[in-house]
C-alpha cells in the first residue's frame, strides 16, 4: 500500500470513531503524521492495551482491568446500595460528583425496540440475580432522561418493587445555571414533578 494509501485508511478509521467527521479524521491523520514515531507508537501501544487488558466486571458489568471490579470489592462501598446506569462512562459522571458511595449495575443500554433491544439484550437478569443473592435495600434508577431511558426505568420499577427493595429514580428538571426561557415542557414538567421543600 502506498504512503497516501496508508493515511487515506487511517483516515477513513478514524472516521468511525463517534462524533468524528471527514474534516476532523483528516485533521487528526495529519496530526499523527507531524508526531514523531515514539509518540504514536504509544498511541497504538495504548489502544492496544484497553482491547486486550479491559474487560466487564462479572458482577456489575463495569470496564474494569481486574475481576472483580474495584466498586464491587472496595470495603468502603455500601453493597446494599445499586446504582443501575446504562452505560459504564454514566459511571464515571456519578463518581466524578464524590456523593455516592454504593455499588454500580451497568445494562450496557436501554430498552429500544425501535432498535430491537429488548430486556433479554440488557443485563437485566444478572441485576435480578444481584438482588437475591445480596441484602440489597435501595436501588437508584439513573438512567438517561430520555424516552429509552425513562421505558427501561419503568420497565426496572416493575420488575424490582415486588422483590422488597426500595426503588427510587434521579431528579430531572432544570439544570442549574440555566435559564425557564430554555426549558422544553417535558424538563419543565419533570422539575415541576421532582420539587421539594427548602
Amino acid at each position: 500500500m502506498t504512503e497516501i494509501g496508508a493515511l487515506a485508511r487511517l483516515i477513513e478509521q478514524l472516521q468511525q470513531l463517534p462524533g468524528i467527521g471527514a474534516k476532523s479524521a483528516q485533521r487528526l491523520a495529519f496530526h499523527l503524521l507531524r508526531q514523531p514515531r515514539e509518540d504514536v507508537e504509544r498511541l497504538v501501544d495504548a489502544v492496544r492495551d484497553v482491547k486486550e487488558q479491559i474487560t466487564y466486571c462479572s458482577i456489575c458489568s463495569n470496564i474494569t482491568d481486574a475481576d472483580p471490579c474495584h466498586y464491587c470489592t472496595h470495603p468502603s462501598r455500601d453493597q446494599q446500595v445499586i446504582c443501575v446506569v446504562e452505560d459504564p462512562h454514566n459511571v464515571t459522571v456519578i463518581e466524578k460528583t464524590g456523593q455516592f458511595g454504593g455499588v454500580y449495575h451497568v445494562l450496557m443500554g436501554a430498552l429500544s425496540p425501535l432498535q430491537g433491544i429488548g430486556p433479554d439484550d440488557l443485563k437485566i437478569k444478572s441485576l435480578l440475580g444481584r438482588i437475591g443473592k445480596a441484602q440489597v435495600r435501595e436501588v437508584i434508577l439513573a438512567t438517561n432522561p430520555n424516552v429509552e431511558g425513562e421505558a427501561t426505568a419503568i420497565y426496572l420499577a416493575k420488575l424490582l418493587k415486588p422483590l422488597g427493595v426500595s426503588v427510587t429514580r434521579i431528579a430531572m428538571g432544570l439544570p442549574v445555571g440555566s435559564d425557564l426561557d430554555y426549558a422544553d415542557e417535558v424538563t419543565m414538567h419533570k422539575a415541576l414533578e421532582g420539587r421539594r421543600e427548602v
